[in-house]
């Protein structure tokens, strides 16, 4: 009998999930898989969907509504939306202003992860006590294939 399977609850930053939605055969495609494998679990609130959203709509990516909805699709259906989130005293304050609900979402949602290239976020990774982690590093703690 194998060990019993644990579903992770993760925090994927803007910048993760954009990657991993835009391009299919990019470095970031894999965690396509393994929400919809339901591997992990990724935390959502109002402020980062919004933040998804507004990305999704830079004139750079050339995505209509119906592009933007589709992508979306592939990412909202498998997540879990974490209503309160906590006031930003709880958390420590990231230099980006932009990046703090990632934390707070985090914090809020009792995330095992929060998933990011940013490093404005990564540099408190000492100071937070849920660990923050590039891709490649958590691609390697899950052992995805």
């Amino acid at each position: 009998m194998g060990s019993p399977i644990v579903t992770l609850r993760v925090v994927f930053h803007t910048n993760t999930v954009v990657s991993a939605l835009l391009f299919s055969k990019g470095r970031l495609a894999w965690l396509r898989t393994v929400w919809r494998q339901g591997t992990v679990v990724p935390l959502i609130s109002k402020a980062t969907t919004e933040e998804i959203i507004r990305v999704l709509g830079y004139p750079r990516f050339h995505l209509d509504a119906t592009d933007q909805e589709e992508l979306l699709g592939d990412f909202l259906p498998f997540a879990e939306v974490i209503e309160a989130v906590l006031p930003t005293g709880e958390v420590p304050v990231c230099r980006d202003k932009h990046d703090q609900i990632f934390l707070e979402l985090a914090a809020a949602g009792e995330a095992d992860v929060l998933v990011t290239g940013d490093t404005d976020l990564l540099v408190l990774g000492e100071q937070f006590p849920i660990p923050i982690m590039k891709p490649a590093d958590f691609h390697r703690r899950i052992g995805f294939n």
